[in-house]
């Protein structure tokens, strides 16, 4: 029995009079002042009337085609205008236009991600999530240039990562929205994938975690052995993951291979430990947490045939999960139920399970073929 846990956009616009060249690999739009491009585009600025002005941008864009920043820039503004108007596709396809002229533009793909968020499309809002992610981690990555010195050079990755903050966070988050609201296990394990390689230190990778275990576990995807890898894979860069800890015990336990059952109740007890379910301040999460590994340790003691050692767990288990989270309480209980029939305490298993068979679930009917047959054992005095 395994039990599973399961603005508009912020635009910045940069179209300076000269600007130096930034260190790394962050984009920006440069229209030097007093330029043909720079004249045009103060004159389409004056225009009020909408339409116009999204010819005028559109007559910029063929006028300046040999200038990429010029195309870019103009684009970008046809993205915007697209958008306002309430056609989103369009705005997304020129906002991908000018996404190919200046590919590491955070402000355009922060633009772009508000874009796809508001026409629900989860791929695209991903894909620049995702693109923005990989330009966010490679400030840090940039190589010190010849004369520089070390405390100017980190003094300016400071500077740097400091004014890109707010569009990094951005699309963080909209790349984790992205794959909470993904109905679509494959597309969303896609997503989960797209994720943790942009943003590897990211401050929702236990949600995230989350997320990639549920998809691939029973009732979605329902691949053992990449819940596996990845549960492991994210341990080892959080080894108090307890989303991982508690996925990957209730996976060893069902598991046949030598070990896994000790695998099993090991990674329990450290759930267990981390989550501290006495301590004053422990809160539902926590308890709800030791709860369904004192569960599951009780459920590995009765594939061991440990009976008397599953009921203490289980016990546990059952006071924990009380008011915290019906479908693992009714786990428990039949798991204790089990117990007691085991050891042939027919009067304690009756008592647990007359509570399991109130809790409607899938464990609703197993739990009163049990109760039937402790009834029959004991009417029969056994």
């Amino acid at each position: 029995m395994r039990r599973f846990y399961g603005l508009l956009t912020l635009i910045l616009l940069f179209v300076a009079l000269s600007i130096p060249h930034a260190i790394g690999q962050v984009d920006h739009i440069v229209i030097a002042a007093g330029t043909d491009e720079d004249r045009a585009l103060q004159t389409i600025s004056s225009e009020q009337d909408a339409q116009k002005k999204l010819a005028m941008y559109q007559d910029f864009v063929q006028k300046f085609s040999s200038n990429p920043a010029a195309v870019a820039y103009g684009n970008w503004q046809i993205s915007q205008a697209y958008q306002t108007s309430g056609d989103l596709p369009k705005a997304l396809e020129y906002g991908d236009k000018a996404l190919a002229g200046s590919p590491h533009n955070l402000d355009i793909l922060v633009s772009q991600a508000g874009l796809a968020q508001e026409a629900k499309n989860n791929s695209k809002l991903m894909e620049y999530a995702a693109s923005g992610g990989e330009v966010c981690h490679s400030i840090n990555k940039q190589p010190k240039p010849e004369g520089v010195s070390d405390e100017d050079f980190a003094r300016q990755i400071a500077d740097q990562k400091s004014s890109v903050q707010t569009n990094c966070d951005f699309l963080e988050t909209t790349g984790l929205n992205a794959i909470t609201s993904e109905q679509d296990p494959k597309m969303r394990m896609a997503e989960i994938e797209k994720f943790t390689a942009a943003f590897p230190d990211s401050k929702y990778q236990d949600q995230v975690s989350s997320y990639a275990m549920y998809t691939l576990g029973p009732g979605q995807l329902n691949d053992p052995a990449r819940l596996v890898a990845f549960g492991e894979k994210t341990l080892a860069s959080n080894p108090n993951s307890l989303p991982a800890l508690l996925l990957l015990a209730s996976v060893y336990v069902e598991e046949a291979k030598p070990g896994s059952v000790t695998k099993a109740i090991t990674y329990s007890q450290r759930v267990i430990e981390i989550a501290k379910p006495d301590a004053p301040d422990a809160d539902k999460p926590r308890r709800l947490s030791a709860g369904v590994a004192h569960s599951t340790i009780g459920y590995a003691y009765l594939k061991q045939e440990k009976s008397t050692a599953a009921i203490p767990e289980l016990k546990s288990a059952v006071e924990l999960l009380k008011g915290q989270d019906e479908s693992s309480y009714a786990v428990a209980l039949y798991r204790l139920g089990f117990a007691y029939a085991k050891l042939s305490r027919t009067t304690e298993a009756r008592e647990v399970l007359s509570v399991a068979v109130k809790i409607q679930g899938p464990l609703q009917a197993m739990s009163q073929e049990l109760l039937n047959k402790v009834n029959a054992a004991r009417a029969k005095g056994k």
